[in-house]
This record gives structure tokens, C-alpha cells and sequence, in this order.
């Protein structure tokens, strides 16, 4: 297995520090607001590295953490007049939400920022001691950068180049700082703001100490991968490393991998252009696996556009699948059971070899792009050589491993208590006309179809309008 590692700048063999067994940080959402689709990208991606891993057989700790505590979240509590916590809790549970409509696995461990102060303090005084941090006269802690000799490695710059001035790394109070690159660990509080007693002030830690905490206390000193979307790479995740190896003495972690970045209709995703969509934006008018099917069908590393004809092909292509499972089970529940043939069993073998077609994809520093480029030619397959005369067990195994290999990506394809949009559609035209032909029992009837499955029809003036319920 091949990962393209940030730090190294290349793809290299996966070798975990234990045998059998992978520890995985991945930098999870502040939480102020519902998710937008540019968080939902990581977190698909980095689920499906995930689920490929204990696929292959690995034992995952998978750690991702939530920021309660920012800036943002505490103007938004203080605009409704409410604790911080309230906000954070409210929007920690529609994240879950969320994730759990895209089918994102929850994480070994959710850490939030908050109960994490403990450890906090703790790096911080080490690093203190250690001669890597400095207290100003106000309280606040900062990190010393050029201690670190390694500081740059991830990013790839140079510090000189950096003395220019690094506008994301430069905060107020600056004229204390030792070093213009110098970053904070500890701030003290403001009016209106959460605190917490330390030994320098009353306060609140900074942003890149609570994740270097959360790793060491759930991952260890040392861990296999950190992952996170690629603007976290400079400054926060060169932060990171600054900070754990010079507080724990050894190598942090041995592969970063970062996903690119995802642009509406080719522009970068803001309020002020209007093109600024949550996961539940989408939600509204997709099922969530159709977003997961669009954010895998293109390599994590490689930018992805969102725009709406790229979400239909998406939907096109996740309903085909789904078609295809749908027509397996019709098939399975009419065939009989028996031997399986010599002509099914020469079948069956070509159907595994898509298995190993997608294991090489994935291997290949998880290419999802290709690995569903193999889910579509075993659907083909299937398509082509399924049918009402092959014995159950044949059928079976043929919808196992489409099932298998959508699974792998997260994608729910055995959905038999729904209905896909296309049949809607049919069955709300046959009951209209029923009801033009006055047959309102087949009319009812349809309604009470669709009523089981889910599906709530709404006549109005405009036509019959539906939803999920």
C-alpha cells in the first residue's frame, strides 16, 4: 500500500509503527455552524482510508477531534445571549448529523477542546521547561519557533522566507513576542469569554496546542497518520509538529496526508459570492450518499469543482449501482436454490478479479476515482451475465461483491426500503392518472405505496409535489 506522504513529498510504503494495527488523527470541524461540503470532504476521504484499512485487515484507532472553543463560536453564543458550550454542544450533534447521512463511521474517539485543558497545560509547561515556550508580561505563552529546528519540514518553507511576516501566524500583542514568528499556546481571557485558571493566567489555550494534546493522549507520542484538509498544512499542522516533538522528543507522525481543495463551479466557496452550500444545502434536494459518490469520484489529492451538473452525473451514477443491487434481489428472491453450475463458477471467478482491480486502486494511495471506475465495470458484468435462469447462490455472490466494494467506500448500495427518484416519478404519473380515469382506489393505493416507502405526496396548484419523509 502506497501513501503520498506531505512530508516527504512522495508516496512511499505503508509499514505501521505496530503491526496489524494503525493510529489515525484526522483534524475535525470548529463547531459554530452546520458543516459546509468543504469539511465534508475530509471526512469522507478520510473515512474511506479508514474503512480500506480495516478491509485490509488493520485494527484503526481513528481520532478526530472537535474545536469547542473559538473565537467564532463564542460570538455566536454571545449574539443569542447563551453559554458557549451551548453552541458547540448544538452544532457537535448536527455534525453527527450530518455524518451519519454521508455514512461517516463516528471516530474511535470525538475529543472535544474543552476537556482537554488538563493536557494542555501540562505540554505547555513542558515546553516552558524545556526552553521552547516563554511567558510575556501578560500571561501569554508562545511558542518558540527557532528552537524547533525542524519547524518547516511539513510545509516545506523556510523561516528566513517567513520573517517577512506571515500574516496567519501574526496575532495581536505581537510587540511581545521574541520572534515575529513566534505562535501562541496560551492567551488570556477577554470580557465575555471563557477562562480557565493556568499558572501564567486566567485563559484560554491557542488553537494548535489542543490537537498535539488529543493525538498524544489517545494515539500516543508517535502516530502512523494525521490527516486533514491541505490549508491546514501551514500553519496548524507545522505547528503541530513544532510543538509534540519538541515537547515529547521524538518523530510525530510517520505519513501526513492532505485532500485538496473543493471549489464551487470553479471559485473558491464564500458567503459573499453566493455559492456557499452546508451538507444539509445539499441535503434538501440529494440523498448524502450522492455527495459521498461525487467526493470519491475524483482523487483525494486532486482539486474537485462542485457545480449542480456534476451532482447529477454523481446521482446518475450512485442510482446505477444502487439499480443494479435492486435488480440482483429481485432476481435472488425468484431464483432457486442448487449447485452452482461449472459455466457460474468460471463467472464468479472473473467477479473476484474485480476485487483485486479495486484493491490495486486503492493501494495506489487510495485512488477512489479508479477503485469506482471498477464498481461501474462489475456492475456492467453483473448487468450482462445476471439473469433469471442462474441459481441463487450464483446471484448472491454476484451481489455480494458489488455490495463488498461500495461498502469500502462508504456507499450504501442495498437499499431496499427505498425508492429511487425515477420510480417516484413513474408511479406519481400513473396515479394521476388514475385519478383522470377515476379510478381513486388505484390512486389511494399508490399513495399508500409510496406512504410505506417513505415518500409523502403533496397536491397542490402547481402539480403533486413529494418528499422524503
Amino acid at each position: 500500500m502506497q501513501i503520498y506522504n506531505t512530508l516527504t513529498k512522495k508516496k512511499e510504503e505503508f509499514v505501521p509503527i505496530e503491526e496489524g494495527k494503525v493510529r489515525m488523527y484526522v483534524c475535525g470541524p470548529t463547531v459554530y455552524n452546520l458543516i459546509h461540503i468543504g469539511n465534508a470532504r475530509p471526512m469522507i476521504v478520510f473515512d474511506t482510508v479508514r474503512r480500506y484499512m480495516e478491509h485490509k485487515g488493520y485494527d484503526v484507532n481513528y481520532v478526530s477531534n472537535f474545536t469547542d472553543v473559538d473565537d467564532k463560536i463564542i460570538k455566536k453564543a454571545n449574539e443569542e445571549g447563551v453559554e458557549p458550550s451551548v453552541i458547540s454542544e448544538r452544532y457537535i450533534a448536527e455534525c453527527k448529523k450530518d455524518m451519519a447521512d454521508m455514512n461517516v463511521k463516528p471516530a474511535t474517539t470525538h475529543p472535544k477542546a474543552t476537556e482537554e485543558i488538563g493536557g494542555m497545560l501540562e505540554m505547555i509547561q513542558t515546553l516552558i521547561d524545556k526552553g521552547h515556550a516563554y511567558v510575556a508580561a501578560d500571561g501569554t505563552v508562545y511558542f518558540r519557533t527557532r528552537s524547533f529546528k525542524g519547524y518547516g519540514k511539513l510545509s516545506h518553507k523556510n523561516l528566513d522566507d517567513l520573517q517577512g511576516g506571515n500574516r496567519s501566524l501574526l496575532v495581536s500583542g505581537e510587540e511581545q513576542k521574541e520572534d515575529p514568528l513566534d505562535f501562541v499556546l496560551w492567551k488570556p481571557k477577554k470580557e465575555g469569554e471563557p477562562y480557565w485558571e493556568s499558572p501564567w493566567c486566567e485563559g484560554r489555550p491557542g488553537w494548535h496546542i489542543e490537537c498535539s494534546v488529543m493525538s498524544k493522549k489517545y494515539l500516543g507520542e508517535q502516530i502512523d497518520i494525521h490527516a486533514g484538509g491541505e490549508d491546514l498544512v501551514f500553519p496548524h499542522h507545522e505547528n503541530e509538529i513544532a510543538q509534540s516533538e519538541a515537547a515529547n522528543g521524538k518523530d510525530f507522525s510517520k505519513y501526513w496526508m492532505h485532500n485538496a481543495f473543493l471549489n464551487i463551479d470553479n471559485k473558491k466557496m464564500s458567503k459573499s459570492l453566493g455559492n456557499f452550500f452546508t451538507v444539509r444545502d445539499i441535503s434538501e434536494k440529494y440523498d448524502l450518499q450522492v455527495l459521498r459518490f461525487f467526493m470519491l469520484s475524483a482523487h483525494y489529492r486532486s482539486p474537485l469543482n462542485f457545480s449542480a451538473e456534476l451532482m447529477e452525473a454523481a446521482k446518475n451514477g450512485y442510482d446505477r449501482i444502487v439499480t443494479c443491487v435492486q435488480n440482483l434481489s429481485f432476481l435472488i428472491d425468484g431464483a432457486t436454490d442448487g449447485d452452482l453450475t461449472a459455466d457460474e463458477q468460471k463467472l464468479l471467478k472473473e467477479a473476484e478479479g474485480y476485487e483485486a482491480r479495486f484493491d490495486a486502486a486503492m493501494d495506489d494511495d487510495f485512488n477512489t476515482a479508479d477503485a469506482i471506475s471498477v464498481i461501474f465495470e462489475l456492475v456492467k458484468f453483473a448487468n450482462t451475465n445476471a439473469g433469471a435462469d442462474h441459481s441463487k447462490g450464483f446471484l448472491v455472490k454476484l451481489k455480494e461483491e458489488i455490495v463488498l466494494l461500495a461498502d469500502i467506500c462508504g456507499l450504501i448500495v442495498e437499499k431496499q426500503a427505498e425508492i429511487l427518484e425515477a420510480d417516484i416519478e413513474a408511479l406519481i404519473a400513473e396515479r394521476q392518472a388514475a385519478r383522470k380515469e377515476k379510478n381513486f382506489a388505484r390512486a389511494d393505493e399508490i399513495r399508500d405505496e409510496l406512504l410505506a416507502k417513505g415518500i409523502i405526496l403533496e397536491d397542490t396548484r402547481e402539480g403533486v409535489k413529494w418528499k422524503r419523509a
